[in-house]
Formats: structure tokens, sequence, C-alpha cells
């Protein structure tokens, strides 16, 4: 008998089937042995994981059950863990007792760790966790954790970060999974100076932001050229959208302007500060020389154009500055103020050092993807995919 006896550790990375594939073909242990040439203890032994069988035992074992040796035993996967600097907070609880799921992301030369949780309500429990903490040194964002993973490195490390505000950054990622990898694609949603500042601290490899200003009459452009310092970024558009007031459907308040959001009998849903919906509302209030006191509801504050939607249809609130996109989705009605660019800014860097970020943007211009979102309504796709120039000259 040719069995080579092996360490504790040796074996318990080693994921043995040879049982399920003996009883399945019909075999008692002594009929396997007699027809692999070995002893019944021999493969009493092997089925118990207290020995690992030769080469040539292994081949004989195979030929007998008709199948490969690599189906009969396998290494079993090493558990993997990683460290990164977290951002966001962890929950109050015990990360012993209830693991926190997280998204890992290999940003530049730097590893960020996210809490699912920062997805919201209903992507917390759609989207998969790239790994579990395991250890922390508090809950506060900037602090070192380490994370067990429950994903191949490989893939995490194509994963692409985009923090902004459009939810059809999902259906970009699911366009790219279609026709190139299976590169994932996260949207952190938050407003567009928010957007612009995880980027800056490298937190996400994309920031997404639609920034009008009145004056130049420019998408973008002014604000970026003051916080980002050289031409260091790409600044793609991913598509223009209408912005407007979502109120509710036959739009009982009568609202046509962001001059009716004075009358007392009107209550606002408001966005955070940096927002480019909180922007377009300030300055059509400034415009019209209304203060902020004077509009009911002005504090009350939501992070996203959904959330905008939510608390309409909810009625909640009788009228909020969002997208087209939102409106519909509520069935709510919409009342157009302008139409605006929605870019996306990256890095010149992480172009060049990140697998796949590329195939993203080629992904954005393929006929089938703007198809897609011009169909969700209120996006015009005619600019996808075009560079504008950070820096004039």
């Amino acid at each position: 008998m040719a069995i080579l006896g092996k360490s504790t550790k040796t074996i318990s990375q080693l994921s043995n089937h040879l049982k399920s594939f003996r009883i399945n073909k019909g075999f008692s242990q002594a009929e396997l042995a007699a027809r692999a040439g070995i002893t019944r203890q021999a493969v009493s032994s092997i089925e118990s994981n207290l020995y690992l069988p030769t080469t040539a035992v292994a081949l004989h074992l195979a030929s007998v059950l008709a199948c490969r040796v690599e189906d009969l035993f396998s290494l079993a996967a090493a558990e993997d863990f990683i460290e990164g600097r977290l951002i966001g907070h962890l929950p109050h609880s015990d990360t012993k007792a209830v693991p926190v799921r997280v998204k890992v992301t290999k940003v530049g030369t730097r590893t960020v760790v996210s809490p699912l949780i920062g997805l919201g309500e209903l992507l917390s429990f759609t989207v998969p966790a790239d790994g579990y903490v395991v250890e922390a040194h508090g809950q506060t964002s900037g602090m070192t954790v380490r994370v067990k993973l429950s994903r191949d490195r490989r893939a995490i490390e194509q994963e692409i970060s985009v923090a902004g505000c459009d939810p059809a950054i999902f259906l970009a990622g699911e366009h790219l999974r279609r026709g190139k990898d299976q590169t994932s694609v996260i949207g952190w949603t938050m407003g567009s100076m928010a957007a612009l500042h995880a980027l800056q601290r490298g937190e996400v490899h994309v920031a997404g932001l639609h920034l009008f200003d009145p004056t130049t009459g420019e998408s973008n452009l002014p604000f970026l050229r003051r916080a980002l310092k050289g031409s260091n970024y790409e600044v793609v558009t991913f598509a223009t959208w209408e912005e407007g007031l979502l109120v509710r459907a036959g739009n009982p308040k009568s609202i046509r302007a962001v001059t009716d959001v004075v009358d007392p009998s009107v209550t606002l849903v408001n966005r955070e500060e940096g927002a480019g919906a909180r922007l377009l509302l300030d300055q059509r209030l400034r415009v019209a020389g209304i203060n902020q006191d004077q509009v009911k509801g002005y504090g009350t504050i939501v992070a996203s154009h959904f959330e905008v939607a939510r608390a309409i249809a909810g009625r909640q609130a009788d009228v909020g500055v969002g997208i087209r996109s939102a409106a519909q989705l509520f069935e709510l009605d919409f009342v157009p103020l302008q139409t605006a660019r929605y870019d996306l800014v990256v890095p010149k860097a992480y172009l060049k050092s990140h697998p796949t970020l590329t195939h993203l943007f080629e992904t954005l211009v393929s006929r089938p993807f703007r198809h897609e979102i011009e169909a969700l309504g209120g996006y015009d796709t005619s600019e996808t995919g075009k560079l504008h120039a950070l820096r004039v000259g």
C-alpha cells in the first residue's frame, strides 16, 4: 500500500470527495480497495482525512470511479485577509459577534474599506460583500481595519468605485460585465461637491457631478477649475439630463416655478449643501430675492434624487428639486427648470493603473447602454463620452 502520511494542517486544507463518489458508484470500501489495489483500511483512512494518497493511488482511485483526480481531491481555499482604511463608520455593534459587510477597493496605492450600509437601504441588501470586518480599533472613518475577504483579490482589484448621484451608473456596470469582463461598478450616492472631495481624498476612482454655473452658462468646468490643481484629470460627459421641480401627480398645489415654494401651504424637501439640486434651488431663490427662511421645509434634507421623489410620493413634502427620471419612477409630475450636464471626473493616473477602468468609458459610448438610459426618461446621450478640457489652452 502506497500511502503518504501528512500533517493535520496540510490535510485540513484538502477538500476530499472520495466517499461521496464511492457511494454514488455503489461501492463498499472493500470493493473500491480491491479494484484500486489498496487495502480497505487505506480507503477508510483517506476518507477520514487521516492520510493523503500518493499521486499513483489517487490516479488508481480516479480510474476506478471514472472521474478526474481533481474531482476527488482539491485544495480548499485558504482564508485571505487584508487591511485598509475605513471610509464611513462601522455600525455600533460588536464586530466579533456580528460581522460587518464591506466593499474593499484598491484606489491608486491605497486600500479603502466601506461598509455596505453606505449604499442605502435597498442596495446594501443586493450588492454582495467583498469581505467582513474582523478587527477594528475604533469605528471612526480613517481608522485601519482588518477584513476577511469573501471574494478573490483579483476580482476586488477590478472593481470600480464611483461617487455621485446618478443611479444609472449601476446600469453601466451591468453593461460592462456583458461586454468586457466581470468588473463590478459600485456607485456611492452623494452630492456633487461631496463626490469631488471623495475623489480628492483618494476614496473613489471616479466622481460624478452636475453643477451649473449661470454666469458662464457652463456645467461643472468652472467649479472644477477652481477646485482641482493641475490638469491631471479627465472630464468625460456621462449624459445630459433635465432638472426641475418634482411635484405630486396632477400638481395639486399648482407649483409652476421656484417662487411658488414660498406659499405657506407648500412644504419643500431639500438636498444637502454641495449637491447640484441644492445649488440650483439656491440660485433660483437668490435671483427671485427669496430668503431660505421663507421656505417651509428648507432644512429638511435627504441624500438623493430618489429620496426627494419618495418623500413627495409619500406626501411628506409637496415639492423638491430633482431629475426627470426620478419623477417618472415615482409617477410624479415634473416642472423643468434647466438642462445640465452630468460629467465624470477621473485622475489620469487611475486610467493607466487600474486594470478595467478604461473599459467603463468604452461602455458608456456603446449604443446598447445609451439606448437603455435614454429609455429611463430625461437623459440625452448625444454628448456621452465627450472629453472636456479642464484647463483653457
